[in-house]
């Protein structure tokens, strides 16, 4: 029997994308704010014994958008679905991740417990802020990854000649490595001191940029302070050319402006989040769509194949 895909109001145009080259359509779900701000959902078709897939990415309004996650997986679960998968493009909260100062929240193990109590039996995330964060959860994690993806973009639309990769901070190194690794480029790093959230201030770079076209890789862009800080220091040390990309766009607060102003002549994004408007406001941005990767995740689930080997 096949699987029945529900959108979250976060992820309906990725919903769509993912559906139709399987053969299948969304599944019809009512979701209404009452005018307190309280979140009301409803699936408008029989899942009683159907295995579900509830994609929703929890980016901004990060609240609203977790609570809708979990609403529609207590619908479904109260349904009688016989299995309800979380896909999780964006897993936000993924940040607070380990305890680094006193009385501070766990919030990524907070998120998980709530998921996993509203009655997901598995969650499929993509590019997990933290890979430990899949061991917070009491439930299978089948985790993707969207560096072969944008790897394979900048291959084909960029080349690789005299190129380097940069991870705009240390706490990137691993994945910039792994990118770097699928382009058999080398690798550079900016070192960078931060001395409060969201604001960052670029100290050193380890590598040989000079005269490079270099490639910022990071998996989340926030405010974007860390990525344009990176980058104003490589063009101050002399590198020819600057792109950028990234999995999860968040582009909050003064992003955009940021972007705009800074060096960087191409930012590379997937869509696990909506880009829809920002594209509006930053002509340099360009989406990688993850669809066909979630939706072949999706298949290999369903009928009970290897996810991992989509990565080897």
């Amino acid at each position: 029997m096949a699987p029945i895909i529900i959108p979250g109001s976060a992820s309906m145009d990725l919903v769509c994308e993912v559906c139709h080259p399987i053969g299948l359509e969304p599944g019809n779900v009512e979701i209404r704010r009452f005018s307190d701000g309280e979140t009301w959902v409803q699936i408008n078709e029989n899942v009683r014994g159907r295995d579900v897939y509830i994609v929703q990415s929890t980016c901004m309004p990060a609240n609203e958008n977790l609570m809708e996650l979990l609403l529609l997986i207590d619908a479904a679960k109260r349904a009688s679905a016989e299995r309800v998968n979380a896909v999780i493009p964006y897993f936000g909260y993924a940040r607070a991740d380990r305890k680094e100062q006193g009385r501070v929240a766990l919030s990524a193990k907070l998120a998980a417990n709530l998921i996993s109590v509203a009655g997901a039996d598995r969650v499929i995330a993509l590019d997990l802020h933290a890979g430990q964060i899949q061991g917070f959860f009491d439930i299978p994690v089948d985790h993707l990854y969207a560096g072969p993806i944008l790897a394979e973009d900048v291959r084909m639309r960029y080349g690789l000649e005299n190129m380097v990769v940069v991870s705009p901070d240390i706490g990137s190194v691993k994945r910039a490595r792994a990118f770097a690794g699928r382009l058999d480029l080398s690798l550079a790093i900016v070192d960078k001191r931060r001395p409060r959230a969201n604001v960052s201030e670029v100290a050193n770079i380890i590598g040989d940029i000079k005269g490079k076209r270099v490639f910022l890789f990071d998996d989340m862009i926030d405010t974007a302070g860390t990525l344009c800080s990176a980058a104003e220091a490589l063009a101050d040390q002399g590198a020819s050319e600057i792109f950028a990309c990234g999995t999860h766009a968040v582009l909050s607060g003064p992003a955009i402006d940021r972007l705009n102003a800074s060096p960087i002549q191409d930012l590379i994004v997937t869509n696990t989040i909506s880009q829809r408007e920002n594209a509006k406001r930053l002509s340099k941005l360009r989406v990688v769509s993850v669809a066909p990767l979630i939706g072949e995740a999706i298949r290999r689930v369903h009928n009970h194949q290897s996810v991992s080997s989509l990565f080897n």
